[in-house]
């Protein structure tokens, strides 16, 4: 059911039911998941980009970890306020707001030269896309019904935004022998032609509860200062100490903010985030399993970043095809996830893909100072893109399946914040584990054993969300997501 008339995706309060989608619906779903390719192309670019970065402005390994924990601090400390406010404030509205200020923080990193106002730049990006990413999942499973009509959807989403990693790959290892400060540059014109085309592809769409006396501001405010200071405590604890005062001090403080944040929740009328919500096995699940993929792979890939580069001298272009194959295979893999969910549900290619990620890790643990690209490192990337192609899109798809219209913001918010606590909390451990070397030289042989480490590391987190996502294979419930209900 979708107006034929409009060249916009429908009202999210009617769903499309059927698979033949209108010229409209498809154009808007293209501009969505073009928000998502965008993030997909400046998270790789930069990733690329990262020892040019430490080489020019004179970085430590510790420093070099808060251009990538910048922006995982400003995403996953405010993606709980930005999945509520797309509910109540307007997914469309939302969405650009959000995008405006990822414009114009995307400018400012290309020109700054100090790396504290580099830093902060990314923290402005990650902020900007703890609005935008919520906003555009929950108006996709707002507007298609829940099924194989959203799994194709959500499939098609999820290609594009591997899609983007896998260009930004590429044109990171390009843009980088020019100069990494076009990373930070190009996705500019891309964010400048989305917002132009936003007001006329996405339909407008009224805030799903009224907000007039009814927002929890306490709420708001406890959530966004306690996941702040959690995760910006976890990316700074390797260089204060895990045990130091500080840092202590700092986890006690988060943990004060977010007990204080559940009381509020459980006696205000209209929370912020219905705790109830966490009630269900499979958003559990689905949360959990979200965490443990960010968080292996944000480590692996810093680590492998640095190994490839400063160890085996490999340009930013090599490194960059070196993890192409993996984005390759999310990119065509995923569009076909949505039939295998309609037939084996989300649990069994939740487990397939942790099989395949904890293998992947396990095997880079081979890498030494003359690695075999293909035995070592290619049926590496490519068992890490069999376990994204299966896992990104499950993940979203279980995380958001019965959850109400009203709540798709926050679900969608849920999952978008335990990817970005999980990397955050395992990029500090893996950050902490290699230390501050220079991993070239005489420290070339250290910084490989530390990197061994780190890898296993990332292979346990791995093997933790293989054994959440086997608790939740039953043989009594094939589908478990399309029958279990939350309650209001």
């Amino acid at each position: 059911m979708y107006c034929t008339r409009m060249a916009t995706l429908p009202s999210p309060t009617h769903h499309v039911t059927t698979e033949r989608w209108t010229t409209g619906t498809w154009a808007a779903l293209m501009l969505l998941c073009g928000v998502l390719f965008m993030d997909g192309l400046d998270v790789s670019m930069v990733g690329v980009a990262l020892p040019s970065i430490r080489k020019d402005l004179g970085l430590s390994t510790a420093q070099l970890q808060w251009v990538v924990s910048g922006y995982v601090l400003g995403y996953g400390g405010l993606l709980l306020l930005g999945g509520r406010a797309a509910d109540l404030l307007g997914r469309r509205r939302v969405l650009i707001v959000g995008l405006s200020v990822f414009t114009v923080a995307s400018l400012l990193g290309g020109l700054v030269s100090d790396a504290n106002l580099l830093i902060g730049t990314r923290f402005l990006k990650g902020a900007s896309a703890a609005f935008t990413a919520p906003a555009g999942l929950s108006y996709i499973t707002t507007t298609f019904a829940e099924g194989p009509v959203r799994n194709k959807a959500l499939s098609v989403y999820t290609a594009f935004g591997a899609s983007g990693f896998s260009s930004g790959l590429i044109l990171g290892g390009l843009l980088t022998q020019a100069g990494w400060r076009f990373t930070f540059l190009l996705p500019v014109p891309f964010a400048l032609l989305i917002l132009t085309l936003a007001p006329r592809l996405l339909a407008k769409d009224p805030p799903s509860e009224p907000v007039r006396g009814g927002f929890d501001v306490a709420g708001a405010v406890t959530i966004t200062a306690g996941m702040l200071l959690l995760v910006r405590t976890v990316v700074r604890a390797p260089g204060a100490g895990w045990t130091s005062a500080t840092t202590i001090v700092s986890f006690a403080i988060a943990v004060a903010l977010l007990t204080a944040f559940v009381t509020i929740e459980k006696r205000t009328r209209r929370p912020l985030v219905r705790l109830g919500i966490l009630s269900a096995g499979h958003i559990r699940r689905a949360n959990f399993g979200a965490m443990a993929t960010a968080g292996s792979y944000f480590g692996f890939q810093f680590v492998a970043t640095l190994y490839l580069q400063s160890v085996l001298g490999w340009s930013a272009l090599e490194t960059a095809l070196a993890f192409l194959p993996a984005g390759l295979l999310v990119a065509f893999g995923s569009t076909r996830v949505g039939p295998l969910v309609d037939r084996f549900g989300t649990a069994p290619l939740m487990a397939i893909a942790f099989v395949s990620f904890a293998a992947g890790y396990a095997l880079f643990l081979r890498a030494d100072m003359n690695p075999s690209y293909v035995l070592v490192i290619l049926p590496t990337m490519l068992l890490l893109g069999v376990g994204f192609a299966l896992g990104f899109p499950s993940f979203n798809m279980q995380g958001t399946m019965g959850v109400a219209d009203h709540e798709q913001g926050l679900a969608s918010g849920l999952i978008n914040t335990s990817f970005q606590v999980g990397g955050a909390i395992t990029l500090a451990v893996v950050s902490a584990v290699i230390g501050n070397g220079t991993a070239s030289g005489a420290d070339a042989q250290a910084f490989l054993s530390n990197s061994h480490t780190a890898v296993g590391v990332v292979t346990g987190v791995a093997a933790l969300g293989l054994v959440s996502a086997l608790s939740g294979l039953t043989l009594r419930r094939r589908y478990e997501p399309a029958v279990e209900r939350l309650g209001a």
